[in-house]
């Protein structure tokens, strides 16, 4: 885990805050009942804020449980000490089998060909494969039809080599508790567990709420939540934001590496998007990009924070690097900026604020996506 309070090789990275990180968790946990799980969704590298130190962080906070979109990056919590259960959200390759025996990676499972060869494989070498049964309520993403989960069972039910650690659905509108399609999936959802038990199968950790779901629909928590985008301070509607406040973890800062007054009428990055109004406009390169995550289509759409204020971003957002201006409005001077000195991309500086939300509903998607899109090169520094 870096601590350092700034990468030394570049001038930009990204600051991940454990303590918000741990308030944020131990939020999640207090959802639950004593005899319920907390299972804390680390997938795509924790959501950009990295998988190792945030499942660190999240394990002495109160996380039972861990959940990653592939076979790898569950291999790769194993490797950095991880010793809770950790769940697979989908069903791989039979190749990648054995790797999930090696490092007890737990697959979702709703293929009977998968499962066969899971178990026939465990067996062979004196384990016993664990799985969730991932059952499709209507989502319509994977899954074993809802109808079908008992069949499902029954055929896979008789080889020594599987075990039902657990069952569980996604809800495709948890944001929306009391519309009728949120509606359909939970009765889906639990007639088919109570039919499992009738018929005399254990379903294991019956789970099925996600960050919303486990926010504004207890009666759905069952054994275990599954708590993703929350955990990372960011809220996935409206809705949650009203009734359960996060502090956000991430914060995207760089420092200014060149400045520069170009004539009035010259251009400014590809393609001369902008051209510079007047004299004495102020022109400060931050060396962040859209291969860092900033995406190209904010160009000369958005802000940064200097000095506690904001200031624009100006021209095409290059792959490694960005401009803003300074002192651009003649009616509101403000001081030049220097080499080195500090400005912020995402979070706070003083009273202002520039949020990922800000920045999503700029682009269109949603918070989900840019705090991934920082993670993949920036280097994380935890404060």
């Amino acid at each position: 885990m870096q601590t350092l309070s700034e990468p030394p090789t570049r001038w930009a990275w990204s600051e991940i805050n454990t303590g918000a990180l741990r308030r944020n968790t131990r939020a999640f946990k207090g959802l639950v009942g004593a005899r319920q799980r907390l299972c804390c969704v680390v997938k795509a590298d924790a959501y950009g804020h990295g998988a190792a130190a945030c499942a660190k962080v999240m394990h002495a906070a109160g996380a039972d449980m861990f959940a990653v979109a592939t076979v790898l990056e569950g291999v790769a919590l194993r490797e950095a000490g991880q010793k809770l259960p950790i769940l697979l959200l989908s069903e791989p390759p039979t190749d990648a089998i054995d790797a999930l025996l090696e490092h007890e990676i737990m697959p979702s499972v709703y293929s009977p060909e998968f499962a066969w060869a899971y178990g026939e494989r465990a067996a062979s070498l004196g384990k016993v494969g664990k799985y969730h049964m991932a059952i499709n309520t209507g989502m319509n993403r994977i899954g074993v039809h809802y109808t079908e989960a008992i069949d499902f069972r029954r055929s896979v039910d008789f080889h020594s080599g599987l075990q039902c650690d657990g069952t569980f659905t996604h809800f495709a509108t948890a944001d929306e508790p009391d519309g009728w399609d949120h509606q359909l999936q939970c009765k889906r959802f639990s007639e088919a567990i109570s039919g499992l038990r009738e018929a005399g199968f254990d379903p294991g950790i019956v789970h099925c709420d996600n960050t919303p779901g486990s926010i504004l629909n207890p009666s759905m928590h069952f054994d275990m939540i599954r708590a993703g985008i929350g955990l990372y301070g960011l809220q996935p509607c409206d809705r949650t934001a009203t009734v359960f406040p996060l502090e956000p973890v991430m914060s995207i800062k760089a420092r200014v590496t060149h400045t520069c007054h170009p004539a009035m009428g010259e251009g400014v990055g590809y393609g001369f998007t902008y051209r510079v109004p007047r004299t004495r406009v102020e022109i400060c390169t931050l060396p962040i990009g859209y291969a860092d995550g900033l995406p190209r289509v904010l160009s000369n759409r958005m802000e940064v924070l200097f000095d506690g204020r904001r200031v624009r971003q100006v021209g095409n957002i290059c792959m490694d690097q960005c401009m803003v201006a300074i002192s651009e409005n003649p009616m509101r001077p403000a001081p030049e900026a220097e080499v080195g000195d500090l400005m912020t991309i995402v979070g706070r500086d003083g009273e202002a604020r520039i949020t990922l939300d800000e920045l999503a509903a700029a682009c269109q998607t949603i918070n989900y996506e840019l705090a991934c899109g920082f993670g993949m090169r920036l280097e994380k520094i935890y404060v």
